[in-house]
This record gives structure tokens, C-alpha cells and sequence, in this order.
């Protein structure tokens, strides 16, 4: 029986254990893919501690969310797909299913997309999670449009950096919101940056809407940053939120007539329902980033199977500077280093 390498946890918030074992063979709507690249979230942090109890993953485990790799086998009845191609997409890592932390990965061919071209695997496995989650909040939920001014809670994070680059393709007017340290990277993404340490709700509306309220506001810090994009949402506006699991007063934005949504964008993997709009929403990906609209902000760290830990040890400490990614293929990392 082949075998491959892997990175496994034993037990809660325990150590990666690298070690060999069975390759695994595709199943009936599953294509095998060979990984080169897994992007790490902070809800990678969560599950592998045990505190996620919305994306728990039964121990001993392989995590990571995210992946970029290319097809070497398929599953009976997949079609769209064929030996070779660059794919990516969020393939598991939590609901019993097997993670992006190893050479190889059996996943739903429904949640993965072609590779955008002009992507290394490196940017390519940084997108997934964010992407989604994004696109749920501002095209699903939102139906972000032309003209509109909108508001991204948290615009130099994962998914805000991405929010912002979804809402200028669609012809939005883009503010962010984050620490002045993230200004030139909100800039440089087409968006007008907000320092929150300095500016409250009122100031900004004040400043930027004429005192009338951002059409859509994209929250991505949940608790008080959204109870702020209530009052700075306008009258018959829109809130969509990605972490609002807390209890929040409806008072304010009742009173405005506006309208609030939710994103879990873990849902469809752990019930099974919509896989498929994972991967198109994965192909819109691709046709952004391949249309330059899209390009994912990367930390500069480069770490493998045999560095996991390290690379989990920089996601907690706050101090990466973009999405941290984990090369698989030590051949295909050298050469899109060069990319």
C-alpha cells in the first residue's frame, strides 16, 4: 500500500507528530489530490486546541483548511476535472474530514476550482476560506453593488483584505476600518483606510458619508465592532457579519429600517448541503484573480511538513504580516519561489 507524509495531532493542543501513513484512494465524487501548498486561518488555532465547538475536529487528526495542489487520481463519477490539472478550494480539516497537512488529500470534487493561472500554489492556497467567506457576505447576502459605500470592518485581516477587493470589482466605494499600521495595505487595495483608534463610529460617518451611514458594512471582528457597524450603517442599509455569535441589541439598526446577515461559512462541509456552490464560488475566484482583481496579501515565512509547528507559532502570535502558508512539495515551492 502507497504511503505518504503526514502531520498529525494525538491529542488537544497537542504536538504535530510527522509520520507515514496510507495514501488515500478517491472515493465515488472525489478527486485525489496531490497538496504543494495549505494556507493556515486562526480558526486552524481553535480547532487544534479543541475550542471550536461549531468546526470540531475528532482527534487524532490531519488539520488545515485550505489547499492548492493538482489532480492525480478520481473517484467514480466526477467529471470537470481530469489527471493533472491545478485545482484549490476548502476541503476540510474539521468535521471528520481529512485536512491539507499532508502530500495528499481525497476531497469532495465539488469544493474544489481550477487554479487561477497567473497564482502560485503558495498565493493559491492562501484564498480559499477568505474568499468564501467573503463572497457569502458581500454577493450572497449583500447583493453588493455599483456605487455603493461600503464599510470593511477589519479590512487589513484575511478576509477583509479580500472583502475589499470583491467590493471594488464590483464598483463599490470602499472604506476599511483597522490599526494605522494597516493603512498603506488598505491603500494600496483600492480602499479609503480608517484608523478605529482614533476614529469612533460617529467621526467616520461623519467624515466620509456626510453623517447619512455606509450603505453595506462587512464586520469581521464580531462583539463591539459590530454593535459600531450598527450605528454606522445608514437608513435601509445592510450588516453582514462573519463572527456575530454574541448577543447584540437590534435596537439601533431596527430603528434605521436596515437589514443583518450571518456567514458560516463552514456549514456546507459539515452538513453536506451546497458543496457545490463552494466551488463556484471558487471559480469566481479565478476569474477575479486572473482578471487582476484579486491577489491574496501573504506572510513572507517559508515553512514545510517538517515546520508546522513553527508556522502555528507565528499564527498565535499575531505577528505575521499577511495569510501564512505551508509548502507541501519542496520541488514545487522552490520553483514558485521563482514564479
Amino acid at each position: 500500500m502507497p504511503t505518504m507524509k503526514a502531520v498529525i495531532v494525538s491529542k488537544k493542543d497537542g504536538p504535530f507528530e510527522l509520520a507515514d501513513i496510507p495514501t488515500p484512494a478517491p472515493s465515488a465524487g472525489q478527486a485525489l489530490v496531490k497538496v504543494y501548498a495549505a494556507g493556515l486561518n486562526p480558526l486552524d488555532l481553535k480547532i487544534r486546541a479543541q475550542a471550536a465547538a461549531h468546526a470540531e475536529q475528532p482527534l487524532p487528526a490531519i488539520l488545515g483548511m485550505d489547499v492548492a495542489g493538482s489532480v492525480v487520481a478520481l473517484g467514480d463519477g466526477v467529471s470537470g476535472f481530469a489527471i493533472g490539472d491545478e485545482v484549490y478550494g476548502m476541503i476540510g480539516g474539521f468535521g471528520g474530514h481529512q485536512g491539507a497537512l499532508a502530500e495528499y488529500v481525497a476531497v469532495d470534487a465539488r469544493l474544489i476550482a481550477p487554479k487561477p493561472k497567473n497564482l502560485t500554489m503558495r498565493d493559491a492556497a492562501a484564498l480559499p476560506l477568505v474568499f468564501i467567506t467573503a463572497w457569502e457576505g458581500l454577493i450572497d447576502r449583500a447583493h453588493v453593488r455599483k456605487g455603493q459605500r461600503v464599510l470593511v470592518q477589519g479590512g487589513g485581516g484575511g478576509v477583509g483584505h479580500v472583502a475589499i477587493q470583491i467590493a471594488n470589482a464590483f464598483e463599490a466605494e470602499v472604506y476599511a476600518t483597522d490599526r494605522p499600521e494597516k493603512a498603506d495595505l488598505i491603500r494600496a487595495l483600492g480602499a479609503t483606510p480608517i484608523d478605529f483608534t482614533t476614529e469612533g463610529p460617529d467621526d467616520y460617518v461623519a467624515r466620509y458619508t456626510g453623517g447619512k451611514g455606509f450603505d453595506l458594512i462587512y464586520d469581521t471582528g464580531g462583539g463591539k465592532v459590530l454593535d459600531a457597524s450598527f450605528d454606522a450603517v445608514a437608513r435601509f442599509g445592510h450588516v453582514v457579519s462573519c463572527l456575530g455569535r454574541e448577543q447584540h441589541s437590534l435596537a439601533t439598526l431596527s430603528l434605521k429600517a436596515g437589514t443583518y446577515s450571518g456567514v458560516f461559512t463552514l456549514l456546507p462541509i459539515l452538513t453536506g448541503e451546497g458543496l457545490e456552490h463552494h466551488g463556484e464560488i471558487m471559480r469566481e475566484a479565478t476569474r477575479l484573480a486572473e482578471a487582476a482583481k484579486l491577489r491574496p496579501h501573504v506572510d513572507s515565512h517559508h515553512f514545510n511538513l517538517a515546520t508546522v509547528e513553527d508556522a502555528y507559532a507565528l499564527l498565535r502570535s499575531g505577528n505575521a504580516n499577511g495569510k501564512i502558508v505551508i509548502e507541501i512539495s519542496e520541488a514545487r515551492a522552490e520553483a514558485d519561489k521563482h514564479a
